[in-house]
């Protein structure tokens, strides 16, 4: 994604879905002393084109769900401008921004609680429906059908109510719910982390499918980075709720640079689950640990943020000033960029995997 004079636009040329630049989103908390503020989101820029699924990484409690909920108006950003299929979302009052809520929809990441119990299968994939005036109401069971057809789910699941269907089943009535509208974006949040490992394959397979044939974009949110590689088109990598590194998934996931990002994809090969590039020929590979635990948002580290955990920060730039976003060629051709005073515009950077 490249900002042009006109504004973002996306590598074929085109306006995106979804451009949000700036995001931040803080809560205000008690705490002993007096109130604070927790600062959950920091500065996010993101873009999304047509038909592509980014994916939106990083540790848990570190902001990823929050952008999501921020960039759908189910939270109301602090800074930054939200633009969705051209039109600027930000400020947008309630009652405005009801007719564009059925090109944006989320699938939340347990299935149960974002079900009404009292409402059967067919009421609510019915709702949006009847809401939006997609269908004529004579036509809206059958359309509950064809939806139900859709996500894998039978038909004679529609007059049962949420408690009597499996964590995937009820998946399956949530994606159904959110493309009952066809958006133009999808945020999946977490999508599978609720769900028994038999059946988190099954819906990333009909997610997959479903993207093929209705042609929306997504934002994936996960902490699987094995989710990630597997469905996204491009990856932001999220660190205490700022982004530190984007760019393809060939690119992040094959060329790393940001210290964090190698850190993720070693102990993610450590497990055997080994990404692409993780088998090539080269230097030695090992796991890289790093010290401390993620700081709370209350009381961000100065400078880099993740300057107290890295270890190969360089004092005192690192803790003392913040890191500039730095675009580098893409060794896979794609877009690339990390914030990081260790990464150069020549692509070089440090690798915490490489034994010593």
């Amino acid at each position: 994604m490249t900002a042009g004079g006109g504004g973002i636009v996306t590598a074929d040329g085109g306006p995106p879905v979804l451009a949000v630049s700036g995001l931040g989103k803080g809560f205000r908390v008690s705490r002993s002393g007096g109130a604070g503020t927790v600062r959950a989101v920091v500065d996010v820029d993101l873009t999304i084109g047509h038909g592509e699924i980014v994916g939106l990484v990083g540790e848990s409690g570190c902001g990823k769900s929050t952008v999501g909920r921020c960039i759908l108006r189910l939270l109301e950003p602090d800074t930054g401008r939200i633009v969705l299929d051209g039109t600027d979302i930000t400020r947008m009052s309630r009652r405005r921004l009801r007719p564009l809520r059925p090109k944006m929809h989320m699938v939340f990441q347990d299935p149960y609680s974002s079900l009404n119990p009292r409402m059967t299968v067919g009421a609510i994939v019915g709702v949006p429906l009847r809401t939006h005036r997609v269908v004529a109401r004579d036509k809206i069971g059958g359309a509950v059908d064809g939806l139900l057809d859709r996500v894998g789910l039978a038909r004679q699941l529609r007059s049962r109510y949420p408690h009597e269907l499996s964590g995937g089943q009820r998946q399956r009535v949530a994606l159904a719910r959110s493309l009952a509208v066809r958006p133009s974006l999808l945020i999946a949040d977490e999508p599978t982390s609720a769900l028994d490992v038999s059946v988190q394959a099954a819906i990333l397979n009909q997610l997959a499918q479903l993207h093929g044939e209705f042609g929306f974009s997504c934002l994936l949110i996960s902490h699987d980075l094995a989710v990630v590689e597997y469905l996204c088109d491009r990856v932001a990598v999220m660190y205490l709720g700022s982004i530190v590194e984007t760019g393809t998934r060939e690119e992040v996931f094959g060329s790393p640079k940001h210290p964090y990002t190698q850190a993720l994809l070693a102990a993610r090969l450590d497990t055997g689950a080994a990404g692409p590039g993780a088998a090539a020929a080269g230097p030695v590979r090992r796991r890289a640990v790093l010290a401390g635990e993620l700081p709370s948002p209350r009381n961000m580290p100065a400078g880099c943020t993740f300057h107290p955990r890295c270890p190969v920060a360089e004092l005192p730039l690192c803790a003392d000033t913040v890191p500039p976003d730095v675009t580098v060629p893409g060794v896979h051709g794609g877009s690339h960029s990390a914030r990081c005073h260790l990464v150069h515009t020549d692509g070089r950077a440090p690798d915490i995997r490489v034994a010593g």
